[in-house]
C-alpha cells in the first residue's frame, strides 16, 4: 500500500504538491519512487524558470527508466533540492521530506482545484 499523505495534492501523472500560501513544494510519489525503483540520476528546473501546469521540467532517472516530472502548478521555480543531486537516495527513502524536487511560486491559485486529493489519488493507483 503506498504512502499516501493527505495534506499534499496529487496529478496523475504521480508528482505530489505542498502548498503553502502561495510556494508549492514539489516532489514524486511514494507509488511512483517505487515504481521507478532506485533513483541513479536527477536533473531539476532553473532556479527562477517560468513554468506551466503539465508542463516537463525536471528528470529522474533509475536503472529501468527515465522519467519527465511535470509541474503540478504554473508559476516560477524559486528553490531547487540541491541535496537530492547529491543523495538521489533521499527521493525514494523520503519522498515526502527531504526528496522533495522543487519549489514554484505560485501564479494562477485556480489551478490548485484541478489537483487530486490523497483519495482520488489513491483510486487512480488502485490504492
Amino acid at each position: 500500500m503506498a504512502n499516501i499523505p493527505e495534506n499534499l495534492k496529487y496529478t496523475k501523472s504521480h508528482e505530489w504538491a505542498r502548498i503553502e500560501g502561495d510556494i508549492a513544494t514539489v516532489g514524486i510519489t511514494d507509488h511512483a519512487q517505487h515504481e521507478l525503483s532506485d533513483i541513479v540520476f536527477v536533473e531539476l528546473p532553473q532556479v527562477s524558470r517560468k513554468v506551466k501546469a503539465g508542463e516537463a521540467c525536471a528528470v529522474v532517472e533509475s536503472h529501468k527508466t527515465a522519467s519527465d516530472i511535470y509541474s503540478p502548478l504554473s508559476g516560477e521555480v524559486i528553490e531547487t533540492n540541491q541535496q537530492v543531486l547529491n543523495d538521489m537516495g533521499l527521493i525514494n527513502t523520503d519522498p515526502y521530506g527531504k526528496g522533495w524536487l522543487f519549489k514554484i511560486k505560485i501564479s494562477n491559485p485556480d489551478e490548485i482545484k484541478s489537483l487530486l486529493s490523497a483519495k482520488e489519488y489513491a483510486n487512480l493507483i488502485g490504492g
